[in-house]
């Protein structure tokens, strides 16, 4: 279809509302519970507490999102498996997955202290914002096997086109930690320790939520027997994931190089700066998650094309997707022009990290149009299970754009962080632009 057929398409536009809006809604209470953090701690007496949120969040985030490809990797794979109608790969991915987050999970908590040590010796922050860092990773840590679970999980129920289930998976857990937060902190004066705590308890309750959807998800697919999940197990049936694992490993660990280096950085330019990042960091994820609400129906529908080996679903899936991003990235940079003053009061009551924070709110305001092509087309190359292209389009962007531009441009002080991210993201959505509209577009044209 033409792109004025597909913008006029109410079938089509349905279906993508119908996918994108529960992930929309639920992934916004994402980095609101991140807003939340931020307005709870911003507004105790001395910026350090907030700065040491910041980087400490940053430091679980980074090993969260390291790991991200467990969510990416399933939604693709069971998004073609989906497509193709078969139930028995669909199940083996789920049982595959779970059992390398928990492992990785239980990685992450017994190394703890050699991965905190390392973190913060990367950091030349004050020793109050190590202190209350180390506060929050220290209790923070303990919920990495049930997020990371929890990342397969939400991966499983995308890729099997089930967003509702998602949705209420993360709203009912963020709304729990929000919640927490401001009985932790507000009332009981935990401050840090208070939020990390209600992070912990949060992942604890969203594990135990999607439990139930894949659950009910699997009784619909006929259950699955013990005997099915030993067979699963099996090694043999791991090399397809574990492949996209590591080209999508190598693409997450780039992308937060990009950004833990913004923040440990930015910590050695003062109190005042890390914390004002923090807060226009929140407002750039709340830009992402919003996207990937859109991305996700890329997910979905291109795994399904690819399943289906259909060339006319994978066209129209991504133009109208590209479309409706386009149209959500210009609202956004509108909202940041007329309101970023406001929305950082609301975050902070510190008068100096306020000042900081609109010093570079251009940035900010200019970044949703630079970076949604990047979001979609991530989603686009985790359906279609191409993890390489989003490595090598992820490393040209973080060695080749990204640390460039920052030495470049490194005079300019925090400015410098801000234009070589809004040049990588850029740089991101060009380069993966480019390889769809000239390779992956005709791939399913000469399978089919």
């Amino acid at each position: 279809m033409s792109v004025s057929t597909l913008l006029f398409n109410r079938q089509k536009n349905r279906q993508l509302l119908a996918l994108a809006t529960p992930m929309i809604l639920s992934n916004i209470t994402i980095p609101l519970l991140g807003l939340v953090d931020t307005a709870v701690i911003g507004h105790l007496e001395q910026a350090y507490y907030l700065g040491g949120v910041a980087l400490g969040s940053t430091i679980i985030t980074l090993m969260i999102w390291l790991l991200g490809f467990l969510r990416m990797s399933t939604t693709g794979l069971v998004a073609q498996a989906y497509g193709a109608n078969d139930t028995s790969t669909q199940q083996q991915l789920l049982i595959q997955g779970c059992s390398l987050a928990l492992t990785l999970g239980l990685v992450g908590v017994i190394l703890q202290s050699p991965l905190l040590n390392l973190a913060l010796s990367l950091s030349d922050a004050s020793e109050q914002v190590m202190l209350y860092c180390r506060q929050y990773v220290e209790i923070r840590i303990w919920s990495l096997p049930f997020a990371l679970t929890n990342l397969v999980l939400l991966g499983w129920l995308l890729g099997r086109q089930a967003p509702k289930a998602a949705m209420w998976q993360l709203i009912i857990a963020n709304s729990v930690n929000i919640i927490l937060d401001l009985v932790f902190v507000m009332v009981f004066k935990w401050n840090v320790q208070g939020v990390a705590l209600a992070s912990v308890i949060a992942d604890i309750c969203a594990f135990s939520v999607a439990l139930v959807m894949v659950k009910r998800q699997l009784v619909d697919m006929g259950g699955l027997k013990l005997s099915q999940v030993i067979a699963h197990l099996s090694w043999r049936g791991y090399a397809r994931l574990l492949t996209l694992n590591r080209d999508i490993f190598i693409r997450s660990l780039c992308l937060q190089a990009a950004f833990s280096f913004m923040t440990f950085y930015g910590a050695g330019l003062g109190d005042n700066i890390i914390a004002a990042n923090a807060v226009l960091l929140n407002l750039l994820m709340l830009i992402s998650y919003a996207l990937d609400g859109i991305a996700y129906y890329a997910e979905a529908e291109v795994g399904r094309a690819f399943g289906q080996k259909n060339p006319i679903l994978l066209h129209d899936s991504v133009v109208l997707a590209f479309c409706w991003s386009a149209m959500v990235a210009v609202l956004f940079s509108l909202l940041f022009w007329l309101a970023g003053p406001w929305i950082i009061q609301l975050l902070t009551n510190i008068e100096a990290v306020q000042d900081t924070a609109n010093n570079y709110l251009i940035w900010l305001v200019f970044m949703p149009i630079l970076a949604f092509g990047c979001y979609l087309f991530d989603g686009v190359y985790i359906g279609a299970a191409h993890g390489q292209i989003m490595r090598n389009s992820m490393i040209v962007a973080t060695f080749g754009i990204y640390f460039p531009c920052w030495y470049v441009l490194q005079d300019w002080g925090n400015h410098s962080l801000w234009a070589a991210m809004s040049i990588f993201m850029l740089c991101r959505s060009l380069t993966l632009g480019w390889h769809y509209y000239y390779k992956l577009r005709y791939q399913l044209l000469t399978t089919s």
